[in-house]
């Protein structure tokens, strides 16, 4: 395990399991299963920082452990609680508790599901440009965070490290995956999205998009990977949104707006974040949590 100076992880690695790694998270491959392991570490604009945000990916990964409970949906949990886990990864388990799950493989569904309840980022760029999102013709009249007259699924291809997922169409999406398949992945984004939305809004948060992902197995489509996320998803909270303008989001967006502050150029090698900015960052993705889940983290 590496972990930086303020005791954030940067990277888990078992001896003796193959291991691949993501932006954020490590997963261990244990055969008929898989070990999500959710560090610490940090990107912004696609680089990943040198940089970790302590608990933050125990917030990240218990928080998605929150939304499979509330959504009650078949994914591919198989268990969170460390004590459970295989004899090959007990050493570890300390390390691993409160930032890991334990899960069923799947062969994952090669686009990524967003749901857009509001017009903003990306979608607000290409409507001011062409009155459209990902190809869809919207209505006139919106402006910068306006809610959507109804919830936009707009899937995108699955990007490796370093690049950039690409905006498809619904027609697209179909080819890439056939039309039953999409159908059912458009129903299931919407339904999600909605769900959670009216939850987290009587808590005081709105959710103005969210990325889910899905895989197969031979009852057909399972829900995976992270859900809800700060990293996955934009959170508003209700009290500062206006119509007009982005509201601070309850994500990495103040490290984003750090690094502009410096003239960052987007490209690796990212610089090291001073303590204040993963300070405010952490208290950020804490508050995140602890107002969707009405818990504090384990």
């Amino acid at each position: 395990m590496k972990y930086d100076k303020n005791h954030a992880l940067l990277e888990c690695e078992i001896p003796g399991v193959p291991r691949k790694c993501g932006k954020v998270r490590d997963v261990f491959d244990l055969g008929d299963k898989l070990l999500m392991v959710v560090t610490d570490r940090i990107s912004a604009f696609d680089v990943i920082l040198p940089c970790g945000v302590p608990d933050k990916g125990k917030v990240l990964n218990q928080l998605s452990l929150f939304w499979l409970g509330f959504f009650g949906v078949r994914n591919h949990l198989v268990t969170a609680n460390v004590d459970e886990y295989p004899e090959i990864l007990q050493p570890y388990k300390e390390d691993l508790r409160g930032r890991s799950m334990l899960v069923r493989k799947v062969k994952m569904v090669e686009v990524e599901c967003i749901a857009r309840g509001y017009l903003t980022g990306s979608g607000w760029k290409e409507y001011k440009a062409k009155g459209t999102v990902n190809g869809e013709k919207l209505r006139t009249g919106y402006e910068n965070a306006s809610k959507l007259d109804e919830v936009l699924f707009t899937p995108t291809t699955k990007a490796a490290i370093g690049d950039h997922d690409e905006a498809i169409d619904y027609a697209q999406t179909a080819r890439l995956v056939g039309e039953k398949t999409a159908a059912q992945l458009k129903e299931l984004t919407v339904s999600l999205y909605s769900r959670a939305a009216d939850y987290a809004r009587e808590r005081g948060i709105i959710i103005a998009d969210t990325k889910f992902e899905f895989g197969e197995d031979e009852e057909g489509l399972i829900l995976a990977d992270e859900v809800l996320t700060p990293d996955s998803s934009r959170f508003w909270p209700v009290e500062s949104y206006a119509v007009g303008a982005n509201p601070p989001s309850l994500d990495k967006q103040y490290v984003r707006d750090w690094l502009d502050s410096i003239n960052f150029n987007h490209q690796p090698p990212g610089p090291v974040l001073p303590d204040d900015v993963i300070n405010r960052t952490r208290e950020i993705y804490l508050k995140a949590y602890k107002d969707l889940s009405g818990k504090e983290i384990d």
